[in-house]
């Protein structure tokens, strides 16, 4: 199992403490370990991300896409620190250009809609997603920002602004719950 050691913030996003060199050990991996926390303590995982990723392998896109999938799996993992023991999230799904998108996500949502998860969250730079209405699904989008090739402290510092975006969405989805 490969697992990293992202430093994650000096200051707590969700309650602004200081932390000393507060360190996360992140696992994005779909995997049996990960499940069986899952199932331990599944009162308390309600919520199911799911990130959505465009690969375009057309010349003139190829960067982009790249860019776009490389924003949005870091903030995946960053948001996922953030939550851990709240959400689980999904490898992405990946799609192309001839994929009838709407299709697509929706099978999906129907896939894990016998999934004992409250809430499920898609995750996407894809605009194509970002009107998209399903039932018991909840579609985040954001636009993609290039990060490749930003210093590590904006780097961190526009993980946080985007995560104080999506907050609210996540917080209104389970105070509704409620």
């Amino acid at each position: 199992m490969k697992r990293s050691i992202v430093v994650i913030s000096r200051r707590c996003i969700l309650c602004n403490n200081n932390y000393n060199d507060y360190k996360v050990e992140i696992n994005m991996n779909w995997n049996a370990q990960e499940m069986d926390v899952y199932i331990q303590q599944k009162e308390y995982i309600d919520t199911l991300v799911v990130p959505f990723v465009s690969v375009q392998v057309e010349p003139d896109r190829m960067k982009a896409s790249a860019s776009a999938s490389d924003f949005l799996m870091y903030l995946s993992r960053f948001i996922e620190a953030q939550f851990k023991g709240r959400m689980v999230f999904t490898p992405p799904m990946t799609f192309t250009k001839s994929v009838d998108l709407p299709t697509f996500a929706r099978q999906v949502a129907e896939d894990f809609k016998e999934s004992a998860f409250k809430h499920t969250f898609f995750l996407t730079t894809d605009a194509s997603l970002a009107h998209l209405e399903i039932d018991g699904v909840t579609v985040v989008w954001l636009p993609s920002i290039p990060i490749e090739s930003m210093e590590p402290n904006l780097k961190q510092s526009i993980m946080e602004d985007q995560l104080r975006q999506v907050l609210p969405v996540f917080t209104e989805k389970w105070s509704s719950a409620n």
